[in-house]
This record gives structure tokens, C-alpha cells and sequence, in this order.
């Protein structure tokens, strides 16, 4: 009978999913569909995790911008971003116009309550990436994110000195800063900041804290855009604080082998955590046995005044723009885009 013809099509089962505006009911089609082979986690485990970790996920992801990474066949198959929300989308879940570094506007999905995120894995997402900015004013970031990229050579246990010294360098800017692993090899800085300046600023103020983490640790971190000049060192990956640039959500599943989670931590337990322990499987008793790391993320929010002055500080001693992404327009103030080696030859 296979696929078409018999239980597979008419299988299906319905979730209770409580929220803040009462219990709501998700149907999930295929729900023995394994998405991820080498733990047998299926589409209705994940929706079932969502359940689990439905406050604090919105907590983190909510009121946000976000696009949904989609994997119809499991992680393992043909996967694409939805940045328009799916169609059919239930009342509950609602959408806001954002605008994109092409200057075209598109909807994005925005998710307001676990129901609506359990309806995104209903439509096979497994990767949820929020914006750093708030539905009602996407232009403006309340979030300053950095991502400390363990280069070849280097993996996560490099990234933590990396982390507490940006932790340092962002508390002498006035900022209070959180951490997640990245649900890879990597770790997620992130600062609660006033949403007064726009993407551009933002971008500048990282780049800033970035250049301030590599003057003190030369050795072991690069703001080098080009990978034939980064080394066996973290990249402090700062073109994902420009706009339409996002990255796994804080209890966002990654679309790795294992069931990897994006996963909130407290500074304490940086030193000492295995972020591969931290999976679908996992992150839910955790998250009744330690709470979330990240409940208070956003009640003192910062200002980014301190890093615009070094970042203006810097261009004053010839310290310039830094390259963006390969598909962004050209950019006031951009340096060629041409790898170095290739500019040599030329």
C-alpha cells in the first residue's frame, strides 16, 4: 500500500497544546514520520518537545519576525527557509511586514503563543530563526547578538575563554550579556539593548565589541571576514547582526544528527556543560530541573552608545567598514569583495 495508500495517508493524530489563551488543538499529519534517523525522533516527538518547552521558547522567539528552516523528508532530505508564512495558517497565527537589505518588503510569520509553534513543526520546521528585533518595530534591534564560530583546528571548548572575555569586554559597555550554545560547535552571545538604532548601528556596535575582543585575545579570536585569514582561531561571525541574517532560536532544534537543541545556559555552567547532552531528548528535564537561563533576558535592556563611540574611535585611527554578505547590495563605505589572495594575483 505504502506511502499513498493505506495508514500513512489517513494517519494522523491531534495534540492539546496549553497557551496563554486557553488549550488549543493541533492536528499533526504523519506524526510516526522519523525526522531524525539515528535517535528515531519523530515529527509528533518534536511536537510534543515544543509542548514541553512552549513558554520559554516564546518567551525567547515570540513577538518576533522569524523564518522557519523546513525539512519535509526528515534532516536528512531536501530542506528550504520559509520566510512567507505557510499557507492555511491557523487564526492564532499571525504575520508582519518586514523589510529586506533588497528593500522589498514580504510577511514573515510571527509566533505568539506554543500552539503557533507547534503548528510550524506541523509544516515539517525543525530550525526556528527569530530576528533580533520585535514584530511592531522590526527596524530596530532589541537584541545585539554575536556568534563565536570555532574555526577548523578549533571547536567549542575554544570558544568558552573567547565568551568570558566578551562577557567583560560587553559589561564595559554597559551590557549585560547572555549565552546559549548554539546547538552545533559554537556559542551565542546575546545583550538585551534598547531598540533606538537600526540594523546598521547594531552591525557597528558588534563589529566594535568584536575588534576589542581581538585586540586582547590576538591568538585565539579573528574578526577576519575571509577564511584564508581567520587561522586556527573563533570567528566572531559579525555579519549575522545585519538584517534578514538570523540564527537557530534559543530552544530551537538543529537539523544535526543527533538532535542537537540551541540551548540557554547560565555563565556558571559554561566551563563545565557538553552542549552534544543538550538534545530534544534532554533539554526538557532540564528546563524543569534548572529553569530557564534566559527568563530575565530583556528586563534591563542596554544601551549600545559606549560601543558606537569605539566603533567611531576606530574608524578615526583607519580601522574601516568590514565586508558583508555575498548577496547583500554594495554598502556605504564597503571594502572590495574579493578574497585577498585573488586581489594579490590581480
Amino acid at each position: 500500500m505504502g506511502e499513498y495508500g493505506g495508514r500513512m495517508a489517513s494517519e494522523a493524530v491531534v495534540i492539546t497544546v496549553p497557551g496563554p489563551n486557553g488549550d488549543r488543538e493541533v492536528r499533526i499529519s504523519s506524526p510516526s514520520r522519523v525526522l531524525w534517523p539515528e535517535p528515531g525522533i519523530t515529527k509528533l516527538d518534536l511536537a510534543n518537545y515544543m509542548i514541553a518547552v512552549g513558554e520559554a521558547f516564546v518567551r525567547a522567539n515570540g513577538d518576533r519576525p522569524l523564518s522557519l528552516q523546513r525539512f519535509p523528508d526528515g534532516i536528512d532530505g531536501e530542506q528550504f527557509f520559509s520566510k512567507n508564512p505557510p499557507k492555511g495558517a491557523p487564526d492564532y497565527v499571525r504575520s508582519v511586514m518586514v523589510v529586506y537589505p533588497s528593500a522589498r518588503t514580504h510577511p514573515q510569520l510571527v509566533i505568539d503563543e506554543p500552539a503557533a509553534a507547534v503548528w510550524a513543526v506541523q509544516m515539517n520546521t525543525v530550525v526556528f530563526h527569530p530576528w533580533p528585533s520585535r514584530a511592531e518595530n522590526s527596524d530596530n534591534p532589541d537584541q545585539l547578538r554575536i556568534d563565536l564560530d570555532p574555526q577548523p583546528g578549533t571547536d567549542f571548548d575554544d570558544a568558552i575563554p573567547a565568551a568570558i572575555e566578551l562577557r567583560s569586554v560587553l559589561a564595559e559597555a554597559g551590557l549585560d550579556a547572555f549565552i546559549k550554545t548554539s546547538g552545533n560547535r559554537g556559542l551565542h552571545v546575546f545583550a538585551p539593548i534598547e531598540p533606538t538604532h537600526e540594523f546598521q548601528d547594531v552591525r557597528h556596535a558588534v563589529i566594535a565589541a568584536a575588534r576589542e575582543l581581538e585586540r586582547r585575545m590576538p591568538d585565539a579570536v579573528t574578526t577576519a571576514w575571509w577564511k584564508e585569514e581567520r587561522g586556527e582561531r573563533i570567528f566572531v561571525d559579525f555579519n549575522q547582526a545585519n538584517r534578514d541574517r538570523t540564527m537557530a532560536g534559543a530552544y530551537s532544534p538543529r537539523a544535526l544528527a543527533h538532535a542537537p537543541v540551541a540551548t540557554p545556559i547560565t555563565w556558571d555552567e559554561l566551563e563545565s556543560v557538553d552542549p552534544k547532552k543538550f538534545t530534544i531528548e534532554t533539554v526538557p528535564a532540564r528546563l524543569v530541573e534548572v529553569g530557564d537561563p534566559w527568563e530575565t533576558f530583556g528586563d534591563a535592556p542596554g544601551r549600545i552608545d559606549q560601543l558606537l563611540a569605539w566603533w567611531q574611535r576606530d574608524l578615526d585611527n583607519g580601522l574601516g567598514e568590514l565586508p558583508f554578505p555575498p548577496d547583500y547590495p554594495k554598502m556605504p563605505g564597503e571594502p572590495p569583495r574579493v578574497q585577498p589572495s585573488r586581489a594579490k594575483k590581480a
